[in-house]
This record gives structure tokens, C-alpha cells and sequence, in this order.
């Protein structure tokens, strides 16, 4: 049976030229990065080199690049490093962060006695900017975790004038930029933020590497400690051939991203009005459908039917993959904690992610959608 892939924000494809980067590495390139040898030299002049790939694209200096496992270390490291060195003994964050986010959270607050407190948004999805200056106002000091795209629903948040408040009342900045990392772009020498997290699968890279960025002026002391690797700032012999390809997917995503965004926000285009020509009723959570929204994602909202309870199933019978929203969706007693947070969720209605990459195209979204129309056929008699 024919696959259509359409999970992109939960993961994507390895990219052939990734791939083909990361292939020579795996193969002749095994000598330890710590070693003094040549052989080790070699490698650790391949993590170098990316390091300072990955700096180019986004303007900062190459130190500032700390490697990780991925988006969710990069946050743990972030959120820990902000209270056990930089003296935060408040964390604001929102209830719809991705639970990297809001585990740590609740983690800090825990161990170390941590004030917790989440800032409200506004009908549109986006952070109440003046609620959040409210809380910044008053209170010790501070670290603010808001992400900057929505991983089910697509809101972006203005990080520009988060950092603007989050400076005025020197609080320290962190945004979760995994879904956004490589589909935009950033110029992190005009931006002032204090850390970003980035996870190479969710651009065509290899799983398992991604990295923090932190800016210089803040220090960090590693969560993993015995082999010092990181500068110290993250021990443990680091993921060669997933740092080659986290470089490499960075670079090729870069070097178009003009020209992959265009393609991706024509797919999405095709996906909404297809949707809306082919099922009455039907809506996207938080406008998901809208150019201001993250153009990798659609957030639909199907009219009450029966199949809505087995949506996401009976879409995995007919050869498409996407992912559950809601209770009804996914199984869950209490559906998508995002949708829930914002307002969202209807238990008679399935709310379903869909989302693209560069490498969808058009047949498959037909496809989908007829697909889609299949599971979701009237049954007005």
C-alpha cells in the first residue's frame, strides 16, 4: 500500500545529502575527538568545522554552540543551568510548551523550590505580552521559557519583543526554536536571548544530536559530568557522524530556505482547500491555516462524525500518516494538552495535525485528501 508521510513536525526524512555527509564519517573517521593523535585530531576537527557552520548561519560565535542529544537536553540544560547558576528562582513559561518545557519546569520547582507561574495568551494563540510584563514586573529573578512556534498548532511568538521585556526587567530568556530552527532564519547578533534549542531530525538530520545555543555571557556548568567533552559543558564522547549531519542538514536547508518555504506553504495551501472544499464544517485550531502561522503545520478540526474517535487509525489503514490533536484522536483521556490549554479541544470533534517539508508533493496531498475524505464521508442519509 502507498505511505504518505505527512508527521514532518514530529519528525522528517534523512536527507540524502545528509546522508552522504555522514556516510565517510561513519565508515573512516572513528578515532576519539578527545584523543591527541592524529586519528582523534581528525575527528575533532569534523566537530569543530560544524560548529562553526552552524555559527555562520545563525551569527553568533562558534563557542556559543554546545552539542546536545537533541531539543529536549538542550532544554533541560537550559532550564538547569538557569536556576542552578544564573540564580533564577522564578520560571515563567506557558501551560502549551512542549513537555521538555514544562517537565523541567515542574522539576525545578521541586528540587529547588522554584516559583512556577504561566503567563496567559490572547484569543489568537500568541503570549499576552502585557501579562507577562505584569509578572516581570514584580517577583525575584527570573527565567522566561516560551517557545517560538507551536509544535501542534503553529503560533509563533514575537521573541523580539519578549526579549525587549525580558530585558527591561533583566530576566533571562529561553525559546524552545525546535520547529523553527533551519525553516527560518535567525541573526542571533541583532536578537538578545539568552538560549535556543534546536533538534536535527525535525530538518532532514540525523535523530539523536541537536544543540544549545548560549549566549557568551552566560555561564553554564554541565548536567553530565566525567569526561570534560564540550569545552566541559556536556561530558560524554560526543556524536560525531550526528554532528557532521546536523551541520550538514543545517547548511542544505539554509542555503534555499527561501526556496523550500515557498514549496512548503503551496503544499499546506492545497491541504486547507482541499479540506475545505471537501469536508463542510471543517476548521483549523488557532488559524493554523494562516500565512502568520508556522508554515510547516496544519491543525484541522473535523465536524462531529463517527469515525471521529478512530480518525487517526482509519488515516494509518489508508496509508497516511499525521498525528492526533485531541481525546478523540488519540486515545487520551485528556486529548492534547496544548489544545486543552488554549481553549481547543472539543471531545466531539477529532483535531488532527498535519505537516509538511520540503519534500511533500502535490500527489501526495491529493492522495490525503482523498483519503481523508474517505473516513470523514457524510452520512447524512
Amino acid at each position: 500500500m502507498k505511505q504518505i508521510y505527512l508527521d514532518n513536525a514530529a519528525t522528517t526524512p534523512l536527507a540524502k545529502e545528509v546522508a552522504e555527509a555522514m556516510i565517510p564519517v561513519l565508515t573512516n573517521v572513528f578515532g576519539n575527538p578527545s584523543s591527541s593523535h592524529a586519528t582523534g585530531r581528525k575527528a575533532k576537527a569534523l566537530i569543530e568545522t560544524s560548529r562553526r557552520d552552524i555559527a555562520r548561519r545563525l551569527g553568533c560565535e562558534p563557542k556559543s554552540i554546545i552539542f546536545t542529544s537533541g531539543g529536549t537536553e538542550a532544554d533541560n540544560l537550559a532550564l538547569r543551568t538557569a536556576v542552578k547558576d544564573l540564580g533564577c528562582e522564578r520560571i515563567i513559561t506557558s501551560p502549551a510548551e512542549h513537555s521538555a518545557v514544562i517537565a523541567s519546569a515542574e522539576k525545578m520547582s521541586t528540587l529547588f523550590g522554584v516559583q512556577l507561574e504561566y503567563v496567559k495568551h490572547q484569543e489568537d494563540a500568541t503570549v499576552d505580552l502585557e501579562h507577562l510584563e505584569s509578572l516581570l514586573s514584580k517577583g525575584p529573578k527570573t527565567l522566561v521559557s516560551l517557545m517560538h512556534a507551536n509544535n501542534e498548532i503553529g503560533v509563533i511568538q514575537p521573541l523580539n519583543k519578549i526579549s525587549e521585556l525580558c530585558i527591561k526587567y533583566d530576566a533571562i530568556f529561553h525559546s524552545d526554536t525546535v520547529q523553527t530552527m533551519a525553516h527560518y532564519p535567525f541573526s542571533l547578533d541583532s536578537l538578545e536571548i539568552d538560549y535556543l534549542t534546536c533538534s536535527a531530525h525535525k530538518f532532514h538530520g540525523p535523530k539523536g544530536t541537536g544543540f544549545l545555543y548560549a549566549h557568551p555571557k552566560n555561564k553554564i556548568r554541565s548536567q553530565i559530568v566525567g569526561g570534560g567533552q564540550e569545552r566541559g559543558l556536556r561530558s560524554g564522547t560526543e556524536n560525531l557522524h550526528g554532528i557532521v549531519g546536523l551541520a550538514a542538514a543545517i547548511n542544505l536547508a539554509y542555503d534555499d530556505l527561501e526556496g523550500h518555504e515557498k514549496h512548503v506553504r503551496a503544499i499546506k495551501k492545497r491541504m486547507a482547500d482541499g479540506l475545505k472544499a471537501a469536508i463542510p464544517g471543517v476548521s483549523f485550531n488557532a488559524n493554523s491555516d494562516c500565512e502568520s502561522r508556522l508554515y510547516t503545520v496544519l491543525n484541522v478540526k473535523f465536524p462531529p462524525h463517527p469515525n471521529s474517535g478512530m480518525a487517526l487509525f482509519l488515516l494509518d489503514l489508508e496509508g497516511v500518516a499525521c498525528s492526533g490533536g485531541s481525546a478523540c484522536s488519540s486515545g487520551a483521556t485528556k486529548g492534547s494538552h496544548v489544545l486543552n490549554s488554549l481553549g481547543y479541544h472539543d471531545p466531539e470533534r477529532a483535531s488532527l495535525r498535519f505537516s509538511f517539508s520540503r519534500y511533500t508533493t502535490e500527489e501526495e496531498i491529493d492522495f490525503a485528501l482523498r483519503a481523508i475524505s474517505k473516513v470523514f464521508a457524510s452520512v447524512d442519509k
